[in-house]
């Protein structure tokens, strides 16, 4: 360690500086709060609506068989909350690897204070290992070589001389000195560039669009609704608490409040699974943004490298192999810089030599040197400082150079150790080169993103050159088109142009990471940035999906949605494709969830409009919903599913949901009108009703679930058990107050099921939503009938003839021309 500088603050000025401010505390953090994470999963519209339902029900109604909906609203908040209150502990945990501590001279003395404890004005230690605290000029050092890869991107460590500022956020790789603290707390250069990411950004889900955008339809449906129905069940003659009841049945069907629960709980799933391969997801929607993404940017330090630099190749110039030399010089270093680690890892077993003297290397010389008795004097450096007179040694030099490497020279000659003068008669033995160590499943994770129509830009501070042979290295795409960013325009149409078609980005500022992300978003693409550093934190901030390595800073940790924590890249495939599976179960089970809101829409309409009772309690809707949505959803919604993400979500439920829930609707209250007309009790007609409802839910789980591979048929069979079992129970007839009509009714019933299920076929096919009639329509026709299956068959054929989706195809395009 240099010499401790003689003198420092007084207990009496840290105590002055301190109540001033000027202390090393960050105010602003851009992590996520408990409080955040509990109010963002409680105060929802989908659990404002909910819960004054609830409300209504137990309060007004005092009826607890009507409230079973209410387990869905506490469900869906507690996934959502303990999810992502398991993500921050983990965070936490993370955030513990940075130092604590500081060393500082004080009253003279040197004693350990915690980082939060320094003020300005501090004189603080810094040696191999340390992570820089705040910022400040270099008093003193010796060898002190800084690591600015998280800050600037840059991967080529610096050496900071007397006078030089040493930035917060940095490490020292070698020597040791002194410097003052001079920008502290949130005036430092991390806590400035972390600021501006003052918090945790929501991903952007189109999932969660979609869902958002059905709710806030039926929230502005659901109080003229009430309204209605509360209004015409006083007009039959109903109390209070009976006109809420069936107020509350009809409003809280129109709510697809599953399909909020089973979204959350997919993501869940999804989470934990991935948690398994140590990939750390902060938000659930983020399993979707990363399955929706269309171009990722890599950073290079850290990132697509382990960030530590590694030989790549020793050329030799002569007869002598230049191992041993080369292992010599390393271990005669006391405090080896970061080249002379690889060289030293690299070459090896150390000779027995022994060391007449050494010379440390100095970014003044730009070299260093040792002398042994065995074997004379060795000096490492530049090639253009240690040969400068050698052609054919500078032109190899300046090939290497060009592909991006740190290039070496090591050099021989029987004189001994002159001061720092270099020696002459040197003879060139080796060149050696050095590069970024590549992260071995960096190459393998780019080829699948490749493989899916992803493209890759590498966004680096590093050398344009340096980036671009990494960029090779991992078999990027279009490597060769490189771009200085110093030369960007400022234009943003002309950025942005620049951005679209190039691959690799060097000389990259923070704000121009940044700026690169909101080009590429401008441009219509869906973003993924991946890095490490307080450098990155704008950009992780901003792109569609953060993905931070676990080892890098905790800025970047705290607003990227994604943490791998080994840092393994061979995680995101397994990532895309868990969020692929959640984005293609959720829009199944969705068309099934919202085809409920737009009968039960349907249903509250006709009910008010008519002033009629309500066909259906709110129990036969939680019965029904259960047995043709609910249970089968949760299955489904969990199954294997490698479809790829499109987009156009809320459109394609909306092309199978309204045709199918009117439908349902229409046959619903059809059914119900007959059995009223019939004479039947009133409780007999909603039976009739919940039958009718509960047969079309089946058909339309039957047309979702297809292909129907043998578990969704027998997932379909024992829905159908159930209902059954409903119906003969006992005690279930008694809580769901279910009484089957006469026959008479029960076949009329059959005959609206029937022509409907018939009707909602080629309605499907003629909006597009399916290309032919399901072939189970085939293998299990709804009669035995011969007559009637054959000319069933026939109208099938005719129906999925090539004439017949010749004129469907000209009918849309007349639709579309309108």
């Amino acid at each position: 360690m240099v010499g401790c500088p003689p003198t420092g603050l007084t207990s009496a000025e840290v105590m002055e500086r301190t109540t001033a401010g000027k202390v090393n505390v960050v105010l602003d953090t851009p992590a996520r709060t408990t409080w955040d994470i509990v109010r963002a999963n409680v105060v929802t519209r989908f659990n404002i609506l909910v819960g004054i339902l609830l409300a209504v029900v137990l309060v007004v109604v005092r009826e607890p068989r009507d409230a079973l909906f209410g387990i869905v609203l506490v469900s869906n908040a507690a996934i959502g909350i303990v999810q992502e209150l398991r993500a921050k502990a983990t965070l936490d945990r993370l955030t513990l690897l940075t130092a604590p501590t500081a060393t500082v001279t004080r009253d003279g003395r040197r004693q350990e204070v915690s980082v939060e404890a320094l003020v300005e004005g501090d004189i603080i230690a810094l040696v191999s290992g340390d992570q820089v605290p705040v910022d400040g000029p270099v008093l003193m050092g010796r060898g002190l070589e800084v690591d600015e890869s998280l800050l600037t991107g840059e991967s080529e460590s610096v050496f900071k001389q007397p006078g030089d500022v040493c930035l917060s956020g940095s490490f020292v790789v070698a020597g040791s000195g002194w410097f003052r603290a001079e920008r502290v707390g949130n005036e430092a250069y991390a806590a400035v560039l972390t600021r501006e990411a003052k918090q945790f950004t929501l991903v952007r889900s189109e999932l969660r669009k979609g869902i958002d955008w059905f709710l806030g339809g039926v929230s502005w449906a659901v109080a003229p609704v009430i309204a209605l129905l509360v209004w015409s069940q006083y007009r039959l003659g109903f109390g209070y608490k009976e006109a809420l009841g069936s107020a509350v049945a009809g409003a809280i069907g129109m709510i697809p409040q599953g399909l909020v629960l089973l979204t959350s709980l997919a993501f869940a799933v999804g989470v934990i699974r991935l948690g398994r391969r140590n990939v750390l997801v902060q938000e659930l929607s983020a399993l979707e943004g990363l399955a929706r993404v269309d171009t990722v940017c890599f950073d290079k330090t850290g990132t697509l490298t382990q960030g530590v630099l590694a030989v790549k190749e020793a050329v030799w110039l002569g007869d002598i192999d230049p191992g041993p030399a080369l292992a010599a010089l390393a271990a005669a270093e006391p405090v080896p810089n970061a080249t002379l680690r690889a060289i030293g890892d690299r070459f090896g077993e150390t000779p027995a030599w022994t060391p007449d003297g050494a010379i440390p290397f100095s970014s003044a010389r730009k070299w260093s040197a040792a002398s042994f008795h065995e074997s004379g004097t060795w000096v490492l450096g530049a090639p253009e400082i240690v040969a400068p007179n050698d052609p054919s040694v500078a032109e190899r030099s300046r090939a290497y150079a060009r592909s991006g490497l740190r290039v070496l020279l090591l050099a021989w000659t029987d004189q001994p150790l002159n001061g720092d003068r270099l020696a002459r008669r040197l003879r060139p033995s080796a060149i050696i080169t050095l590069g970024d160590r590549v992260r071995p499943d960096a190459a393998e994770t780019l080829r699948f993103f490749a493989a899916q129509g992803v493209r890759a830009k590498v966004v680096s501070g590093d050398h344009p050159d340096t980036v671009a042979a990494i960029a090779r290295d991992v078999g990027v795409p279009n490597s060769g088109d490189v771009v200085d960013a110093r030369r960007l325009p400022e234009d943003p149409a002309a950025f942005a142009e620049i951005v679209e078609r190039t691959t690799v980005f060097g000389r990259v500022t923070p704000h121009q990471k940044q700026a690169i992300v909101h080009a590429l978003q401008s441009r219509g693409h869906v973003v993924a940035m991946t890095g490490d550093g307080v450098n990155d934190v704008l950009a992780l901030k901003d792109a569609d999906i953060g993905i931070a390595i676990g080892g890098g800073s905790a800025a970047a940790r705290s607003v990227a949605q994604l943490v791998l924590i080994d840092g393994e890249f061979n995680r995101l495939p397994n990532v895309v494709a868990e969020g692929r599976r959640v984005i293609a179960n959720i829009e199944l089970v969705a068309n099934l969830f919202v085809t409920k809101t737009v009968y039960a829409i349907f249903l509250a309409l006709a009910v008010g409009l008519t002033a009629q009772p309500f066909p259906l309690l709110p129990r036969h809707l939680t019965l029904v919903g259960s047995i043709t949505i609910g249970v089968p959803a949760f299955f489904l919604a969990l199954a294997p599913n490698s479809q790829r993400a499109r987009l156009g979500f809320t459109r394609r439920v909306l092309a199978f949901a309204l045709p199918t829930g009117l439908a349902a609707g229409l046959a619903t209250w059809a059914a119900y009108q007959l059995a009223i007309d019939d004479g039947v009790t009133l409780g007999e007609a909603r039976t009739t009703a919940m039958l009718v409802l509960s047969a079309i839910g089946i058909f339309a789980l039957g047309i979702v679930s297809r292909p129907l591979t043998p578990w969704k048929k027998t997932l379909i069979g024992s829905m159908v058990a159930l209902l059954v079992l409903a119906l003969v129970s006992t005690s279930a007839q008694e809580f769901f107050e279910l009484a089957l009509p006469r026959p008479v009714v029960l076949m009329a019933a059959i005959g609206v099921v029937a022509i409907t299920g018939t009707v909602m076929i080629f309605v499907l096919r003629a909006v597009g939503w399916i290309k032919k009639v399901p072939i189970y329509l085939h293998d299990h026709p709804p009669t035995v009938n011969g007559a009637w299956r054959m000319s069933r068959n026939r109208l099938i054929q005719a129906w999925n003839s090539e004439a017949v989706g010749s004129l469907i195809d000209r009918y849309r395009a007349w639709r579309r021309s309108r």
